[in-house]
């Protein structure tokens, strides 16, 4: 007689990430209390929510890889998901220049009245994406924390009498200020240095400067309007313990909301494009408001600042 065949049932694991919650179930009810913008909000862990967010089919792939295929319940840090984006998007995304927290920078010794035109790498790790133009003029916008008007010798960034170079653009050096009647600092004083084009192939261009910024023309940049996210919860297993109200351990700065200035070639751009913010990080065109300003929301940092507390 043929031997009987008794069937094995095996179960595997459901993928759990740390910082968040996996269970359908228990997102509703972050949903209908509106704690988050629906099922598509960018901080919920639907693939809805990941694709508004950035996440590429790619980078979830290679995650999926990565974690494999576990029979015991376990938590993946979140991170690794991160770096899966950061990977592809590296590779695939090109480099913008824009700028968040604006001060204004004057280069005094600049013609009031010309405008030249810069070149700049798309994607330093794939030249296939070619270059760009960039407006140049005597006013322009840096990041605020780029400058002191004191700084100690570790600080590499601008600086009274200390030499920095703008991207893809000159050599500067602070000459000065000019302040607010309260003290606060609102624009900056430089001197650049004509020789020292990037790409011109002058003695001047080779010289080398410790530190690197990103700019934008006051005149050419554009508006924009950046949505900020981090991790939705604040501890690593918020379903930790069944007793507790998940609501208690909801990230209250998950979501916040910041302007700032674009270089004017992105003005262009469609929804759902992705870009490397130089020096800021990866972010994807959501939308444009009714007066044509873009709406971008932020996929991830550079590098995982996240601090576990």
């Amino acid at each position: 007689p043929a031997l009987s065949v008794i069937p094995k049932q095996r179960e595997f694991a459901r993928l759990n990430l740390s910082y968040t919650i996996m269970s359908k179930r228990k997102l509703a009810v972050l949903v209908e209390k509106k704690i988050v913008h629906g099922w598509d909000d960018p901080r919920m862990p639907t693939l809805s929510g990941l694709r508004r967010r950035g996440y590429t089919p790619a980078s979830i792939n290679r995650f999926v890889e990565k974690v494999g295929v576990a029979k015991r319940s376990n938590i993946i840090d979140a991170s690794l998901l991160e770096f899966c984006i950061r990977e592809d998007l590296n590779k695939n995304a090109q480099r913008k220049m824009v700028v968040l927290d604006p001060l204004k920078l004057t280069i005094t010794n600049y013609p009031e009245n010309k405008t030249e035109t810069l070149v700049s790498e798309n994607n330093p790790e794939n030249k296939g994406y070619g270059t760009r133009k960039l407006p140049f003029n005597k006013h322009l916008y840096i990041e605020k924390e780029d400058f002191r008007e004191e700084a100690s010798r570790k600080f590499f960034r601008l600086t009274i009498g200390k030499e920095v170079r703008l991207k893809s653009g000159y050599i500067i050096k602070g000459t000065g200020v000019n302040k607010d009647k309260s003290g606060n600092v609102i624009e900056v004083l430089c001197e650049y240095d004509p020789k020292s084009r990037s790409g011109s192939g002058t003695k001047e261009s080779e010289r080398k400067v410790k530190g690197t910024l990103h700019w934008v023309s006051k005149e050419h940049s554009k508006p924009i309007i950046v949505n900020m996210y981090d991790r939705l919860f604040s501890v690593e297993e918020p379903d930790k313990n069944k007793d507790e109200s998940l609501t208690r351990f909801i990230n209250p700065n998950s979501l916040s909301q910041t302007k700032g200035f674009i270089e004017p070639g992105v003005a262009n751009a469609s929804e759902g494009e992705r870009f490397q913010f130089q020096r800021l990080g990866y972010f994807i065109l959501e939308n444009k408001t009714a007066d044509e300003v873009l709406v971008f929301n932020k996929t991830v940092g550079l590098r995982d600042t996240w601090k576990k507390t």
